[in-house]
């Protein structure tokens, strides 16, 4: 999923295929639009496959249980080939040979072909600790191809012949963790009307080869043809379409101009049995002409083609969106969502019941239906490729009997709450949240800082509790216990008994700056809850602390004045850093591993910073201003555009996006790749002089969150991660932290109130009066839970709890 628009600083126009379309007029002998029918003038394939279709998927399974001993990647710094194997890289139009080599680390592809006059190729390569993702796929039928998705969304498509594919999955497996699965599923559906017709059409066929089975649709339901008639409006589909239109737009009537009338011609053609893309659920760019290209004008209404026309109930591009998905996830489509599935991928895909339920295509775009390898003829095979390539696949059938039905809104909630099911998030059932109160600090040293919930090292098979990293005003440093579920209390806390022991409890070295209050945004726990970064230290470094000692054990300089603010992304592989230089550093982050992320970094080391500092490498002592080993985190990119201190910053891998919030009232975004400035951000509504940034989040859907202040208010805003303005509003009081959980802001602040909106139109929906006010908040994986440190030093446990008669909350002290 792509989210994030990207300039182009070789903007094409395509004012030529513009004008190539208008000098158009009958003369489309040549031209390579797909027809939109396929009819028996095809010629059927010399040979038709004869093996089993699940024939490479026991070869697959035979070659898993052959397979060696998990292979662990070597510390050593040396770097073995494990295979090494020629293949294809299959992009959007084209296939490119190569070769893959697999190591220990990394992934490697080098195109085998000659260096083009422009110098550009096709290699690639990465760390397998950024793969997050391998999934098997078929090309041209074929069950031959893998799909591998890295952390950063980046994806990789390669075909090789089954056998090979399988030995190389399998080696992948054996060097990564077992947990990568197949989660992706394609989208597509069939138009049920127009019986009468679709009927007598697939009973009238007859080939007089005799080879061609009948069919009810001449064309498929997904296709590229079809991507790229709904995504025209966004590089690189605009320069594709051009291509398969011979040079030029095809003409304006029949591109994707207006939704009503797209929803319309479906509904009217049997025949156009387009389904809706991704897009159409997360992305509402593509709906803009937001490159301003000429797509002609309308020979009915002499309207230019411009944006998409929506229909009357969404207000904006983002607002048909933010419905749709809705939509999309509402109790109509649940309650409906299996006969989908039946079509798709279940039984009603091939035999009598695909017939029954008039779901029957062109017998090409069925797997097992070509071999491939059985035709001879080149031209022949030729033929049939490109036939497959762009008229459409239909998904492996994954079922023989129908799906069962998803469950109701109601039982699905009553399941959540008898425990018979995972713990529910939150959101999902508001009318049963309630809040309970622990005593985690005390009033004179409250918790200011509370990392979310960290899962320690462990095996598949051992369960313990996730730990809870917690940092006081004074710098106390507590590892509490946290499972999101027990059955008695909806959770258990143990709290970390040495906090309020004198004698063993662990302090943060510093010294900090004297200009610094500790907050939250100057520390993050790393993935494994091993290690705490700590910002605004006196000497402008960053210090990472070993939690089970509480001791420093690696450091590093770069910034020219204190680090006023850092962030950690969920991937474990980027931290970066704000601070009074008015500048962001990201830094590469290994925790003591060798397969972190390959870098290539142009920065050299800080010396005038280092040089300002005092010289030592004891451990724990204050003087302690530099100590350099394989956790020190590696500087990658100075990111620069503030006027005055940063004052908190956010950073997500998954979207090659950071963004960062300063005292001068603005709001940066760059990317982590490039370190490329991409946009400036200000808060809508702010006035005066002093306008200031204070908390800044991310949402996996490309929400970027922060909250704002000037003279008289304070404020919330939320922005897409293309700089749309998607809402903002007033706040009571002054904000003191922000997260998101599934498609909701949270938002607390020192009034004691937290306060949950939707992301899209920061519309509230539900409300707590905590009546203290709070440090910080926090929200558990699953969004079961929020957790919210109080001034008074408790610690607000808010969820759903079970529906049993509630007792005190006990917190067992360890």
């Amino acid at each position: 999923m792509r989210l994030k628009l990207e300039p182009d600083l070789q903007h094409d126009p395509h004012t030529a295929a513009s004008n190539m379309r208008d000098n158009t007029t009958s003369s489309t002998a040549h031209s390579r639009r797909l027809s939109s029918e396929l009819g028996s003038t095809i010629a059927a394939p010399a040979a038709l496959g004869g093996e089993s279709i699940d024939e490479d998927i026991l070869l697959l399974e035979e070659e898993l249980r052959n397979s060696a001993e998990p292979q662990v990647p070597e510390t050593s710094g040396k770097e073995k080939i494990v295979i090494s194997q020629e293949c294809e890289l299959i992009t959007l139009m084209t296939r490119v040979k190569g070769r893959l080599d697999l190591t220990t680390n990394q992934i490697i592809f080098t195109e085998m072909g000659a260096i083009r006059d422009d110098g550009q190729r096709h290699d690639f390569k990465f760390p397998l600790s950024q793969l997050r993702e391998l999934h098997l796929r078929k090309f041209n039928l074929r069950r031959s191809a893998l799909e591998m998705f890295l952390v950063d969304q980046t994806s990789y498509f390669l075909n090789f012949t089954t056998k090979t594919r399988n030995k190389i999955f399998t080696k992948i497996l054996s060097l990564q963790p077992p947990n990568i699965l197949d989660l992706s599923k394609p989208i597509g559906v069939v138009n049920p009307k127009n019986e009468a017709e679709v009927r007598s059409k697939f009973e009238s066929f007859e080939d007089p080869s005799g080879l061609i089975p009948k069919f009810h649709y001449g064309t498929h339901y997904s296709n590229s043809a079809g991507v790229l008639h709904y995504l025209i409006r966004v590089e690189p589909f605009t320069s594709l379409h051009i291509e398969l239109q011979s040079g030029r737009f095809d003409v304006a009537d029949r591109q994707f101009h207006s939704i009503p009338q797209t929803w319309k011609l479906l509904m009217d053609n049997p025949n156009d049995v387009k389904e809706l893309i991704p897009e159409f659920f997360y992305f509402p760019e593509f709906l803009k002409n937001m490159n301003n290209f000429d797509l002609g004008i309308l020979q009915t209404t002499k309207e230019r083609v411009d944006d998409v026309m929506l229909p009357p109930w969404a207000k904006s591009a983002e607002d048909f969106i933010a419905i749709h998905r809705r939509a999309l996830e509402s109790e109509y489509v649940s309650q409906n969502l299996h006969h989908w599935i039946d079509l798709i991928f279940g039984y009603k895909q091939k035999g009598p019941k695909a017939v029954e339920a008039l779901n029957v295509f062109y017998y090409c775009s069925y797997e097992g239906a070509v071999d491939l390898d059985k035709i001879t003829n080149s031209v022949e095979r030729e033929a049939v490729e490109g036939m497959i390539n762009n008229f459409g696949q239909t998904p492996s059938q994954l079922l023989k009997e129908p799906h069962p039905k998803r469950l109701t809104q109601d039982d699905l909630t009553m399941k959540l709450l008898k425990l018979e099911l995972k713990k529910p998030d939150l959101t999902l059932i508001l009318d049963r949240v309630n809040c309970i109160n622990c005593e985690l600090a005390t009033d004179k040293d409250p918790v200011i800082y509370l990392s979310t919930p960290r899962s320690p090292p462990r095996s598949f098979l051992q369960s313990s509790p996730d730990m809870l990293i917690s940092v006081t005003k004074s710098g106390i440093l507590g590892c509490h216990s946290w499972m999101s579920f027990d059955k008695e209390k909806g959770f258990l806390l143990e709290i970390d008994a040495t906090t309020s022991n004198l004698k063993n409890r662990k302090r943060l070295v510093g010294p900090f700056h004297p200009s610094v209050n500790l907050n939250s945004n100057l520390f993050a726990v790393s993935i494994d809850g091993k290690y705490l970064y700590a910002g605004g230290i006196w000497d402008n470094s960053v210090r990472i602390f070993n939690m089970a000692r509480g001791k420093v054990v690696a450091s590093a300089i770069h910034h020219f004045d204190v680090v006023t603010c850092l962030a950690l992304d969920s991937c474990g592989s980027y931290l970066v850093t704000g601070s009074k230089d008015c500048t962001c550093i990201i830094w590469s982050i290994s925790n003591g591993t060798s397969t972190g992320t390959t870098i290539v970094s142009n920065l050299q080391p800080n010396t005038a910073a280092l040089n300002q500092n005092l010289a030592g490498n004891v451990v724990g002592s204050a003087n302690v201003v530099h100590l350099t080993n394989n956790l020190t985190p590696k500087p990658v990119h100075t990111l620069y555009g503030h006027d005055n201190s940063v004052s908190c910053v956010s950073i997500m891998t998954e979207l090659d996006v950071v963004v960062s919030g300063s005292l001068d009232g603005t709001v940066n975004m760059y990317t982590i790749k490039e370190g490329q400035f991409v946009r400036t951000i200000n808060p809508i509504g702010c006035t005066g002089v002093n306008i200031e940034i204070s908390f800044i989040t991310q949402s996996y859907q490309g929400h970027v969150a922060f909250s704002a202040f000037d003279d008289t208010s304070h404020s919330v805003h939320v922005f897409s991660i293309n700089g749309v303005s998607l809402g903002s509003k007033y706040v009571s009081g002054r904000v003191t932290g922000l997260t998101t959980s599934t498609d909701h802001l949270v938002v607390s602040d020192d009034a004691g109130d937290l306060t949950m909106s939707r992301l899209y139109g920061l519309k509230p929906i539900f409300d707590i009066p905590l009546h203290i006010p709070t440090q910080t908040i926090v929200a558990t994986g699953g969004g079961t839970h929020l957790l919210a440190p109080l001034r008074d030093g408790s610690l607000a446990v808010i969820g759903i709890m079970q529906p049993i008669a509630y007792k005190k909350h006990a917190v067992m002290m360890v």
